[in-house]
This record gives C-alpha cells, sequence and structure tokens, in this order.
C-alpha cells in the first residue's frame, strides 16, 4: 500500500511539472530596478533662465489640447490622452507657473473604456469649468471609440477624484461648457453643417444645458458660426470652441484652420451667448502660419486655446504647438504653451503671438519659478529618475487602453511588470508602462533583470508613437540562446534591424539615445561601458508627419508573453 502511495505521489508530481512550468513560462515577469531620463535640448541650453523668466511650453512632450480654469487662487488645466491610461492628466498651480499633476480625471476603467482603439483615438479636447453658481467643477470631452461619443463629469475637489461619466445626447466633437452669471448654462462644439460646401467645413453649435440633469436641453441648439471668420475665404475645421463673458459681452474663441501648420485661433463677439457672434477684424489673434519655415528655435502649429482670468483681472491663454526638430518632423508631440493675453480695445490679443515664439517669457509678478523643485513639474532640461521604491506609480506613468495596476507593481526590489500575451503592435492593452517624450534630445536608461524562457518572451525599452510604428530593443531568445534584438515596425510591418547573442548572467542596462531625429539604442553589462546594436537609426517613424494620429511619441518599459 505505501508503495502504491509513494508510486501514485510521484505520478502526480511529474504530472504537475510541465503545468507549472507552463504557468511560469506564461507569467515571467521581469524586472526593472530603476528607469533614467534625461533631456538636453540645445535651445535650453542656449536660453538659461534669469531669476524673473520661466519657460514655455510649460508641459513639454504629449500634453495638448490645454483647457484651463480657476476657483479662486486654484488653477486645474488639463490636456487630452487619446488611448493613454489614465486618461486626462490634471494640472494644479497657484500662479501659472508652478504646476503639479494631482492626478487623472479619468482614472477607473467605468470611466474610460479604451480596449480595442486606435492610439489615436480615445478622448479628445477636454475642456475643465468650474461652476461657480453650484461650486462645482465640470469637465467636458470627446471620446471616439468605446462606446462613447460625448461626456461629461464633474466633482467638487478636484483632489477627491471625478463621478462616473453621463453621456450627452449630441454628435460632434469638442465640447466646452459656460456657466452665465444669471445662473444659465451652455455646451459650445463642433459639428458638421447640414450639407458641407467645402472639405474642412465645419460649424459650431451652441445648448442650453441642464445643471440638475446634466444634459442638453433638447430643441435648444442652433448654429452660431459657420465656417469660421468669413466662409467666403472657405476657412476649415472651426473647433475647441470657448465663450467668456467681460464687460457684459460674451466672447467666442476657437480654434481655425485645421491642427497642423495653418492652425490659428480666433475670436468673435456678441451681445448674447446664443449670438449672433461678429469677428475681430484683426483675426486671427493667435497663430505661427505666416512666419519663414526656416527661423531658429521653431514653434509651429499654434491654436486651440483657453484663456483664464487672474484673480487681479489679468489674462493668460495656454494653447497648444509643436518644435519640430532637424528633420522637421514632430515627435514631442504637442506640447501645453502659455502667453499673456491683453483686450485690444474690444477684443483679446495674444501678446507676441503672431512673432515666432520665444523659449522665455516674464514671470508674473510676485511669482518665484520652482519648477522642477518641491513636487513642481520640471521644464527645461531636465532628469527624472524613478526607482519604483514609492507605494505608488509617478502620475508621469501611463498606458495604452487598460489600467496601469493590472501588469505595473512596484516592490522592494523595482518594478515588476508581468507580461500579457499581447504585442506592442495590436490594438489591445499592452503590458507596457510609458514616459512621454519631452526633449528631441534625450537619454532613457533603465536596468532590467529579466530571463526569457521562449522566443516568444521579450522584455525591454520601446518607443512608440502608435501599434503600426514603433521600435522594440530588448532580450528574447533565439532557439535556445539569448539575445538582444532591435526591431523597427513601421506601417505594421515588423523588421528586425540587429540582433546580438548575449551570455546572460545578471542585470542588464538599456539605453535609447535621440539626437534630433537620430536614434541610437545601446545595452551594457554591469559597469561595462554601452555597446551599441543597430546602428544610428531614423526617428521618423516617430513622427505625427509618418506615423499620422495627434499622439507624441512615448518611451517605456514592457515585458510581453507574444513577441
Amino acid at each position: 500500500m505505501k508503495n502504491r502511495l509513494s508510486t501514485l505521489l510521484l505520478a502526480l508530481a511529474l504530472f504537475a511539472m510541465p503545468t507549472q512550468a507552463k504557468k511560469k513560462n506564461k507569467n515571467n515577469p521581469a524586472l526593472f530596478t530603476s528607469f533614467v531620463y534625461q533631456g538636453n535640448d540645445q535651445v535650453y541650453n542656449d536660453n538659461p533662465l534669469a531669476a524673473n523668466e520661466f519657460y514655455s511650453p510649460i508641459l513639454q512632450g504629449c500634453y495638448p489640447d490645454p483647457s484651463i480654469t480657476r476657483k479662486g487662487n486654484d488653477y486645474y488645466l488639463v490636456n487630452s490622452s487619446f488611448a493613454f491610461f489614465p486618461g486626462v492628466p490634471i494640472f494644479h498651480s497657484q500662479d501659472l507657473v508652478n504646476w503639479t499633476q494631482i492626478g487623472n480625471v479619468l482614472d477607473r476603467e467605468s470611466q474610460l473604456n479604451l480596449t480595442q482603439v486606435e492610439a489615436r483615438e480615445g478622448i479628445y479636447a477636454p475642456d475643465i469649468m468650474y461652476n461657480p453658481n453650484n461650486d462645482t467643477f465640470y469637465m467636458i470631452t470627446t471620446h471616439i471609440g468605446g462606446g462613447w461619443s460625448n461626456l461629461v463629469v464633474k466633482t467638487k475637489d478636484p483632489l477627491k477624484g471625478w463621478s462616473d461619466p453621463v453621456a450627452l445626447d449630441f454628435g460632434g466633437i469638442d465640447p466646452a461648457l459656460f456657466f452665465d452669471t444669471d445662473g444659465k448654462a451652455y455646451v459650445v462644439h463642433n459639428d458638421a453643417p447640414e450639407q458641407a460646401l467645402y472639405d474642412g467645413h465645419r460649424v459650431i453649435k451652441i445648448w442650453e444645458y441642464d445643471t440638475e440633469k446634466d444634459q442638453v436641453i433638447k430643441g435648444s441648439d442652433q448654429v452660431i458660426v459657420d465656417g469660421g471668420v468669413d466662409i467666403m475665404q472657405q476657412p476649415i475645421w472651426i473647433e475647441g470652441p470657448h465663450i467668456y463673458k467681460k464687460n457684459d459681452k460674451y466672447y467666442l474663441m476657437c480654434a481655425e484652420g485645421g491642427t497642423g501648420d495653418w492652425h490659428s485661433e480666433v475670436i468673435f463677439v456678441s451681445d448674447s451667448p446664443k449670438g449672433p457672434y461678429t469677428p475681430a477684424a484683426n483675426n486671427p489673434i493667435l497663430s505661427q502660419r505666416y512666419l519663414s519655415p526656416n527661423r531658429s528655435n521653431k514653434v509651429d502649429w499654434a491654436g486651440h486655446a483657453d484663456l483664464v482670468e487672474t484673480p487681479d483681472g489679468k489674462y493668460y491663454g495656454v494653447f497648444l504647438g509643436i518644435r519640430p526638430n532637424n528633420q522637421d518632423l514632430v515627435n514631442t508631440g504637442r506640447e501645453t504653451f502659455m502667453l499673456p493675453v491683453e483686450w485690444d480695445a474690444e477684443f483679446p490679443v495674444f501678446v507676441n503671438g503672431l512673432i515666432p515664439l520665444t523659449p522665455k517669457l516674464k514671470l508674473p509678478e510676485g511669482t518665484t519659478n520652482q519648477t522642477g523643485q518641491n513636487g513642481y513639474f520640471p521644464n527645461g532640461n531636465f532628469t527624472f529618475t524613478d526607482t519604483f521604491d514609492a507605494p505608488q506609480l509617478d502620475h508621469r506613468w501611463i498606458a495604452m487602453r487598460g489600467p496601469r495596476e493590472t501588469f505595473a507593481k512596484p516592490t522592494a526590489k523595482g518594478l515588476q511588470i508581468t507580461p500579457t500575451p499581447v504585442a506592442v503592435t495590436e490594438r489591445k492593452p499592452i503590458s507596457a508602462l510609458f514616459h512621454r517624450q519631452q526633449h528631441k534630445t534625450y537619454t532613457a536608461t533603465t536596468t532590467l533583470n529579466y530571463q526569457p524562457q521562449s522566443e516568444q518572451e521579450m522584455a525591454g525599452l520601446v518607443c512608440y508613437q502608435n501599434e503600426g510604428y514603433n521600435y522594440t530593443f530588448g532580450i528574447t531568445k533565439e532557439g535556445e540562446q539569448e539575445c538582444i534584438v532591435l526591431l523597427r515596425t513601421e506601417n505594421g510591418i515588423t523588421t528586425q534591424i540587429a540582433r546580438e547573442f548575449i551570455a546572460l548572467n545578471g542585470p542588464v542596462h538599456l539605453q535609447v539615445a535621440a539626437n534630433e531625429n537620430d536614434y541610437r539604442f545601446n545595452y551594457a553589462f554591469d559597469d561595462e561601458p554601452f555597446a551599441n546594436l543597430g546602428g544610428t537609426v531614423s526617428g521618423d517613424i516617430l513622427s505625427t508627419n509618418v506615423a499620422g494620429g495627434f499622439t507624441g511619441s512615448l518611451v517605456g518599459m514592457y515585458a510581453s508573453s507574444k513577441k
């Protein structure tokens, strides 16, 4: 009996071994013990700050479509987030210069369904607005894909989270709320005309809004701008509308010209929030489209702006712009810039918004520049180091299409990424943790402990524009031998650039070094110097010019059980 029991236990153990091995193989985690991002753009080396200056963009990298609001002395700013999860980063400041990311507006799966959207889809042009009539903050936005269209969330305190979304009963894109001093509320947005007269012909609509039901009032909609400033000139893509009230006049500000090199900001005025609206004679009030394409420290595509009034009655505007690299390609994406705004007789004007934008601005009176210090978001040239010893991930880390916590976990030894059977080239949630590329010249370096168990497994660094355009650089297997490979995906087709067999006996240091449009992928063991793999490769596929869409390039750590 004892021999039979021993034989049975041995058989059960042998039977279990392959299953355990498969399970281990399926969930073979990668451990990243550090990540260091270091920016080194020449524009900041050439333009050091004086004591009374700050840099613009105030948010570098893919922080597009900024919207800003104020309650008392507190300013809040949000950006588009597309297929990033969590969605809609939100920043707080008390002086418009020093900003802290306090979280993300859409940070729960109940608020955000991105499971199968393209990287260029998801959350577009959020608008944040404080309503003093009921002491409530609102964020309204367009959700492309995922079963939503336009939605609104709200909170009494942006530090304490936001409600689940309410789906809004209208089409179009780029909605924004306006709360009048008489207690009434309105929504304005871009929409298609009843009959398009030319490509890019759009209209701005307004609806009355019921703050009790959080819904537009049926039948209250009307067109307040058709085409743009002058429809006879066939203006394109009037969008991103906002209404402001000053001296009992209503001002409608919109982007016009598309988000590329004809982008601009225009302004209209009316005696009523529902119009009719008359355009300013000096439109556009912000644009870089008339300038020499060969100007130094070029900033372009300026537009999609929002205004905020300070407690002492001054105005500032935030807007998007891009800083192309030496090949005139946009890898850092649309960034958040700022300018002071003055009222020229009847209309607001962005100060120096029609001449070449400069990298430095004068500080608002009474403000000290603390960016990069005391928990404030950095700008200029800076280094971001994460050893993952905090219990929660830094707000700067984002995932694609799903929560970070499903695969990434800070531990006492570093960041553990549990791979999923999804490649970075797929339109699904991927087990990759990303940091925005915030400079044209930068290095991103990580230390990885990982032992691949099959040719399908891979872990390392990824430079990601979208699912069809990216570089992956990491450790995998070919046959029974470990190796480091560099893969390039362009238009959905992946090719191997280079491969090096290695003796994997410990941690590996992986690095991407970008110099404008030139990218190099390097690796090292222990304290050895970095060796290059694949030579210098082009960053063109990481640009919106080549890859399309509206996002900037991301760099991050990943692990996958499906290479």
